[in-house]
C-alpha cells in the first residue's frame, strides 16, 4: 500500500526483540485496571483477554460514534477519565496543544518494530522529537451500496446529490469528515486548508445533500442497522467494516472509492495526559502491535492493519494510493460550527 503522509522518522525502539505479553515487566502490573476510550473493533476479546491474563489487570472499555464525541469526552475531563485512546492523525494537534495526551516512551514499546515501512515515518504523530502516537489501524471511509440497486458500482460521490434517490441514503454524523468529502466532490485544491469562500461552498453542498438524505448516523452498527432496516441504497460510510455486518443481515452490499478519491484514516494509540497507570497504558500499546493482533484485525475485522502488510494485500485493501489521508485542518471549531449549521438548516 502506498501511504501518501508527509512522515518523519517514527522508529525510536530501544530494545532488539520483540517483547510478549508474559514478560515479567508486564505480569508486575497485577492487580491494575485500564480505561479505554476506542472505536469499535479495536478492543476486541482476541486481544483484551490475553492482555489480562498477561497482566493481571482489569480493563474498562468505553465506545465512541465520532470523532467529535471523542475529542469531548477527553477534553471533558482534560484527559483524566481514559488510560489509552486511539484516533486518526488529523486529531494529534488539537489533542497535544490541549494537552490531553502525553508523549510515548518508545523504549516500552518494542513491538513498534513490528510496523511496516509504509507507517514508520508518520508526520502528525510527532512534536519535535516526541512520539505521541502508534499507528495500529487504516482504512477509507468508502461509498457503500446495495448492488440490487447498482449492478455497477457508482463512479462518483455525485450519486449522494442525485434526487431519485431521495430518503435512500445516510450519511455519517462528523463535522470534519463530512466538510473534506464535500470538499473532495466539489474538487477543492486542500480539503484540510479551505478558504472563506471554499468554507461556503462546502456549506452549500452539505446542505443540498441533508435535503435528500433519510438521517445522519453515528457509529458502525447505527449505521448498519439504519440501513439494513429501512432499505437504503447508498451510504456515506465509516469503514471497510460495514460492509460484512451489512451482508450478514442479508443485504447485498459492496464498497468503492469512487474517481474523486476518498477520505482516508490512520488511527494511532496514545496515552491519556490523565492515565493513572501509564505503564499499563504503554503495554496495552505494545500488546496491540503484536503481529497476531495485526493480523486479526484485518483478517476478522476488516480493517486495515500496521503490522502484518501480507494481510492486508490478502484482504484487497491495496487502494491506499486512491485516499486523501486525513490531516489537520486549518480549524477544527469553524468545521465543527459549519457542520452545526448544516445539521440545524
Amino acid at each position: 500500500m502506498k501511504q501518501t503522509l508527509t512522515r518523519r522518522d517514527f522508529m525510536a525502539v530501544a530494545a532488539a526483540t520483540t517483547a510478549t505479553l508474559a514478560t515479567p515487566s508486564i505480569l508486575s502490573a497485577q492487580g491494575k485496571a485500564l480505561r479505554i476510550l476506542t472505536w469499535e473493533g479495536y478492543a476486541e476479546p482476541d486481544w483484551v483477554e490475553p492482555f489480562k491474563q498477561a497482566t493481571g489487570a482489569t480493563v474498562n472499555i468505553v465506545y465512541t460514534g465520532s470523532v467529535d464525541e471523542m475529542f469531548a469526552k477527553m477534553q471533558g475531563s482534560k484527559g483524566a477519565d481514559f488510560d489509552v485512546v486511539a484516533f486518526d492523525t488529523s486529531s494529534f494537534a488539537r489533542y497535544i496543544d490541549g494537552n490531553l495526551i502525553q508523549p510515548l516512551d518508545m523504549a516500552k514499546i518494542a513491538n513498534a518494530q513490528h510496523i511496516v515501512p509504509s507507517f514508520q515515518k508518520v508526520e502528525p504523530i510527532m512534536r519535535g522529537d516526541k512520539h505521541y502516537g502508534v499507528p495500529f489501524a487504516w482504512g477509507s471511509l468508502p461509498l457503500v451500496y446495495d448492488t440490487e440497486a447498482f449492478p455497477a458500482a457508482p463512479e462518483s460521490w455525485a450519486v449522494m446529490w442525485d434526487e431519485q434517490y431521495v430518503q435512500q441514503m445516510i450519511a455519517l454524523d462528523d463535522a470534519n469528515n463530512s466538510v473534506v468529502l464535500a470538499a473532495l466532490v466539489l474538487g477543492l485544491k486542500d480539503p484540510y486548508k479551505l478558504s472563506d469562500d471554499e468554507f461556503n461552498q462546502v456549506k452549500e453542498k452539505l446542505i443540498a445533500q441533508k435535503k435528500l438524505l433519510l438521517t445522519y448516523y453515528a457509529g458502525f452498527d447505527d449505521g448498519v442497522n439504519i440501513f439494513a432496516q429501512n432499505k437504503i441504497k447508498l451510504m456515506f460510510s465509516m469503514g471497510e467494516p460495514q460492509v460484512p455486518a451489512l451482508q450478514a443481515k442479508g443485504v447485498k452490499a459492496a464498497l468503492t472509492i469512487p474517481k474523486e478519491g476518498a477520505i482516508g484514516w490512520l488511527d494511532c494509540w496514545v496515552v491519556s495526559a490523565g492515565a493513572k497507570d501509564v505503564d499499563l497504558a504503554h503495554q496495552w500499546i505494545n500488546a496491540c502491535l503484536d503481529k497476531k493482533v495485526g493480523n486479526i484485525l484485518t483478517t476478522k475485522k476488516s480493517y486495515g492493519n500496521t503490522t502484518d502488510d501480507e494481510a492486508n494485500k490478502k484482504a484487497g485493501m491495496t487502494y491506499g494510493d486512491r485516499l486523501s489521508w486525513l490531516l489537520t485542518p486549518e480549524n477544527f471549531e469553524k468545521r465543527v460550527a459549519l457542520w452545526n449549521e448544516v445539521k440545524a438548516s
